[in-house]
């Protein structure tokens, strides 16, 4: 039997206390309803659709293409939201409906597998995830018959005080019989506590029906729900754990697992290490034998072969092999260094290609620049590359020695084999193979410090 799943994302999560709609928070660098999408097509599903409501449009623009959409715009409950959704989705009766929250990014495929399967003419009317935990307080209890068979769901405001002892709470993910789900919507009313259609309600129409259902047992970190900033940083430290030991068995060194921070959409080939305090956001990439921090900071970045990257910051650049970073170096956007480049400590550098074997070592500020191979920039040196309204590229040869403190004041050419000396101002172009020295003459005021001392008790007698 085919599948199609239904993901409730209407809701807007108060407790977070934010505007951005829940499932829209961050868990590993993606939105947690993004992990729910693919634990939903890890089962293999037909189509997948996600109820909206809160924030409608930003939920869906940040859903893949072939996810679609449906609008829960006055939120009655989660029987209404399913009920919204099978409209958008048409005829189910020979379909299995998986019904997801999109608050649950720890969710995994496996779990949604063993609630579809039996797949064939055994299969029950619905199957639900279920599990037991020592404090099940706020959540819906688990109701079974004699023989354990699921007889229904109750939710926790509606349950009475026996009802309450049960330690087996209902986590909201099910499986249904398309067919089986149709006729239990139509069933629901909102007598209850909270005015609303419970989906949980289905549970019980269909147990009074005498059709057979089951409750598959998982573990409550899977399933559970985000609904505060501390559930949110603890589903972060599960989901980071996961992703970091997942490396790790396809031969990545981590230092610290607690440590370490691997975005989803990263990529680290075998033999790279990364020591504590590494964070990888985005869609970084490490290359074999790198070795990463400690204390990096890498956003939509590339970590070369062999590369040695320590106590640095790197957004939006692409670190070439065998190059040596930091430590407390800042690459900006749109640095490219080449293989066996140098970028040292306290060195800032943006929009700007550092060819391969130079060497920006201490202390400098390299933007809009293009350093040729082989060329060395001196300590202190800076590219002056705005002029107050735009800005300007400097060009720098290959095998150049920028001197100690230099200032280029772009737009500025600087020729191959050629020099600069320490402390220059360069504003005009350099010639290839040429000493360039844009500085005063040194003069010296012989006596100053005495005229200083005279000043400095002129001003105490004053006083």
């Amino acid at each position: 039997m085919a599948v199609k799943a239904v993901i409730m994302a209407a809701g807007q999560g108060t407790r977070m206390k934010s505007d951005l709609p829940k499932v829209l928070h961050l868990v590993a660098g993606r939105p947690m309803i993004q992990w729910v999408v693919d634990a939903a097509r890890g089962v293999g599903v037909d189509q997948i659709m996600v109820v909206v409501g809160f924030g409608a449009e930003a939920v869906a623009s940040a859903l893949p293409d072939d996810v679609d959409t449906c609008l829960q715009s006055e939120q009655l409950g989660t029987g209404h939201a399913v009920q919204i959704a099978i409209e958008a989705l048409g005829d189910v009766s020979s379909h299995t409906v998986l019904v997801l929250s999109g608050d649950t990014p720890l969710l995994q495929s496996a779990a949604l597998k063993a609630l579809v399967e039996p797949n064939g003419p055994d299969r029950p009317a619905a199957a639900l995830l279920t599990a037991e935990v020592p404090d099940p307080d706020g959540y819906g209890r688990v109701l079974r018959d004699e023989q354990g068979q699921v007889v229904g769901v109750v939710e926790h405001k509606d349950a009475t005080a026996g009802q309450l002892a049960i330690n087996e709470i209902n986590a909201g993910i099910y499986a249904f019989d398309g067919a089986r789900l149709v006729e239990g919507l139509r069933s629901l009313t909102n007598d209850n506590s909270q005015n609303e259609y419970y989906l949980t309600d289905v549970i019980g129409y269909l147990a009074n029906q005498g059709l057979a259902m089951s409750g598959v047992k998982t573990d409550i970190g899977e399933v559970a729900g985000v609904n505060s900033q501390a559930h949110l940083a603890d589903a972060g430290a599960v989901m980071r754990r996961r992703i970091a030991v997942d490396w790790m068995e396809n031969g990545v060194w981590i230092q610290d697992l607690d440590q370490v921070f691997i975005s989803a959409d990263t990529v680290i080939e075998p033999g790279a290490q990364l020591y504590a305090g590494v964070q990888l956001q985005g869609a970084c990439h490490v290359g074999a034998g790198a070795q990463v921090g400690p204390d990096v900071f890498a956003v939509d970045s590339r970590i070369g072969p062999r590369s040695v990257v320590t106590y640095s910051v790197i957004r939006d650049s692409a670190v070439g092999a065998d190059v040596r970073v930091g430590p407390y170096a800042s690459l900006r956007s749109g640095v490219v260094l080449e293989a066996g480049s140098k970028v040292g400590t306290f060195v800032e550098m943006k929009n700007t290609n550092l060819g391969e074997g130079a060497t920006v070592a201490h202390l400098s500020y390299m933007g809009d620049a293009n350093i040729g191979p082989d060329t060395n920039i001196g300590a202190g040196a800076i590219t002056c590359n705005y002029d107050g309204v735009d800005k300007h590229r400097t060009e720098i040869g290959a095998r150049v020695l920028i001197g100690s403190d230099t200032m280029l004041v772009a737009p500025v050419t600087v020729g191959d084999d050629a020099m600069t000396g320490a402390g220059s101002t360069i504003s005009r172009n350099v010639s290839a193979r040429a000493l360039a020295v844009g500085r005063a003459a040194q003069r010296e005021i012989a006596g100053y410090a005495d005229r200083i001392d005279k000043r400095r008790k002129a001003k105490e007698e004053r006083s």
